[in-house]
């Protein structure tokens, strides 16, 4: 069977191979840990997909290649170690995918480089930015590799005055390089921007129901999980709900019809210590309960922020939420990812005054309150299917028993 590049990434159209760990010739059995592959959004481990033997390795350590481009063979019959071919050892090296997709000439592997040379394409930006030297660096990966969470403590240890910072020129005129993840995030946002015909809308949700759950349960809960209940889950609940009475908006756009998924996949933006965003999907969220909800997003923000999201944590989202609130950001117009038709940001939740009817008149009291900002694209739903969707999360965040929710 061959062995390609996975997409890792609805926008991710290639990847770099940065190690391979089964050479030809050698046994492989399926769920084996094969190459490592890394994006500019993610670094992960590639299972093998079947037992067999390694018979080809077409793109070697250090190469990038499309998505679909074919990496490797395996045998799949079994038996012996295959033989070595001539052919297998001389290992076509393919430059940055170009124009032409033209494969370059065939050249034979290069002998493994040290532990601390065999860096990642996200490991060399970071060195560069910094102007680190490698050898100083211990790393803590396979091998002794330096991973990008090597480099980041080790640039956090020396604070900054260490000696090995220099001011480049492009540094005195106040210049910085975009990484990978903020140029593709630049080329990604841009397309949507210009090609997609964004309407903002924004109510605010009394969360004084949620802050009575987490005050009743918030010790218990920590004690038990190891983390803080966030507000997050309880929107994301709110929303997976409302999302199953409006699912023009749970829909992606293809071509010239909305494609409505039964599945709600719940994309959650992560910030990466404020180095770039990724957005990894929690499947089904519509089927889980509040606790599977808090575990999941946890759970996928923990891996993407220690690089170890899988490829299929990257695929298949159906709908947004970026939470911006630890910031005390007031509003916030989110841009869409496409192909997915709306996005929804949560802000800071505050404590104002708050006007409430009564049968004896109206009386004033000091409620929990944030805003809710979808963004949805206007070739897909009106303003009215938008302003009703979010009137349902809001009344079920302001209503709904999330202490039962919590003990269920």
């Amino acid at each position: 069977m061959d062995v390609i590049m996975p997409q890792l990434g609805e926008t991710v159209a290639e990847g770099t191979v940065t190690r391979w760990y089964k050479k030809v010739g050698d046994t492989v059995k399926a769920d084996d840990v094969l190459f490592d592959v890394e994006t500019d959004k993610v670094s992960t481990e590639i299972p093998a997909q079947a037992d067999g033997v390694i018979a080809e390795i077409l793109v070697a350590e250090g190469t990038t290649a499309k998505v679909g481009t074919r990496l490797a063979v395996i045998r799949e019959s079994g038996g012996a170690k295959a033989a070595p071919s001539r052919a297998a050892e001389a290992v076509p090296v393919m430059s940055r995918v170009a124009p032409t997709d033209t494969p370059q000439p065939a050249v034979a592997r290069a002998p493994k480089a040290d532990a601390g040379e065999r860096l990642s394409p996200v490991v060399r930006r970071l060195l560069a930015e910094h102007t680190l030297d490698p050898s100083l660096i211990k790393g803590t990966g396979r091998d002794g590799r330096i991973t990008r969470e090597d480099v980041m403590d080790h640039i956090e240890k020396r604070g900054g005055g260490a000696t090995q910072a220099r001011a480049t020129p492009a540094a005195e005129q106040g210049s910085v390089a975009l990484n990978n993840i903020r140029k593709r995030t630049a080329e990604h946002m841009t397309k949507s921007w210009t090609t997609i015909p964004h309407v903002l809308q924004v109510v605010e949700a009394d969360f004084s129901k949620v802050d009575a759950a987490r005050r009743a349960a918030g010790a218990q809960w920590k004690a038990r999980e190891g983390y803080s209940l966030t507000y997050l889950p309880f929107i994301a609940h709110a929303v997976v709900i409302a999302l199953a009475k409006y699912p023009r908006l749970n829909s992606t756009f293809s071509g010239d019809h909305l494609t409505l998924h039964k599945r709600v996949n719940l994309g959650i933006a992560v910030d990466l210590n404020l180095d770039g965003l990724l957005v990894p999907v929690l499947k089904d969220a519509g089927g889980k309960s509040l606790v599977e909800l808090a575990r999941g997003i946890n759970d996928l923000a923990a891996r993407a922020r220690a690089n170890q999201l899988r490829p299929d944590d990257m695929t298949e989202g159906s709908y947004t939420i970026t939470n911006n609130g630890a910031y005390g950001t007031l509003i916030t117009a989110p841009i869409i990812s496409p192909p997915q038709v709306a996005i929804l940001s949560t802000d800071g939740i505050r404590k104002r005054p708050v006007v409430i009817e009564g049968p004896d008149g109206d009386s004033i009291a000091i409620r929990p309150v944030g805003m809710l900002a979808q963004t949805f694209d206007h070739r897909a739903v009106d303003g009215s299917y938008s302003g009703s969707f979010l009137r349902e999360v809001k009344t079920i965040l302001e209503t709904r028993d999330w202490l039962r929710d919590l003990k269920a």
